[in-house]
């Protein structure tokens, strides 16, 4: 992945794969690749119960943004797209656009995935794309099913796309989903938009303080 990304010159969000840590430790990581061929690694934070029982996969501890020519990113693996204090802490370190590469069995479990991603678009001023497994893999435990209907969701206001939606694949077809993302878009919303959710937010009342390892 990293050899592609350099010679198409492109960044490649490579999904998550079940990783055995240096402890021991099987955690579901996912990878990016950027086009000055480096590496970025970002532990899954919260294992969903399926995850802990069949594959025995142990949460992370550390999500920060992570740089790239195109500014600060973030990745939230698929059930840590459904914990709105993580996008905040990486959207706090300047990441604009936000990356949930996802698995998920029914529409059920999709949807969730889908409307947590909605909400952290809209509350963190930032784009979000979620990428999910389609098809069957019979012969694996746990992955004999998927359901997924990839996107690109944005905030809801003036500038963006109508709905929230960049852009969508059709829904269990595998298929290339692209939109032209403006990010001066976020910019203006966060500075004049009808509303102003990171700018509004009432630290008199309310914070949320991270451990070092965070």
């Amino acid at each position: 992945m990293s050899k592609l990304a350099i010679s198409y010159n492109i960044n490649i969000i490579g999904g998550s794969h079940p990783t055995r840590t240096d402890d021991g430790e099987i955690q579901n990581v996912a990878y990016v690749f950027l086009r000055d061929g480096s590496v970025h690694a970002q532990e899954k934070i919260h294992p969903t119960p399926n995850e802990r029982h069949w594959w025995n996969i142990k949460g992370g501890d550390m999500v920060h943004a992570i740089p790239t020519d195109c500014g600060p990113i973030g990745v939230l693996i698929c059930y840590d797209s459904e914990f709105p204090e993580l996008a905040r802490r990486l959207v706090d370190e300047g990441a604009r656009l936000l990356f949930v590469p996802f698995c998920t069995d029914n529409r059920q479990g999709y949807l969730r995935v889908r409307y947590c991603s909605q909400a952290r678009a809209i509350e963190n001023q930032c784009y979000v794309t979620l990428s999910g497994n389609v098809g069957n893999l019979p012969n694996v435990e746990n992955m004999d099913i998927q359901y997924a209907q990839s996107c690109i969701l944005t905030p809801c206001d003036f500038p963006f796309a109508r709905d929230g939606i960049a852009a969508e694949a059709t829904e269990n077809v595998e298929t290339v989903t692209v939109a032209d993302l403006d990010l001066s878009d976020l910019a203006w919303a966060k500075a004049q938009g009808t509303v102003r959710n990171l700018r509004d937010r009432r630290f008199d009342l309310y914070k949320t303080v991270w451990s070092d390892k965070g």
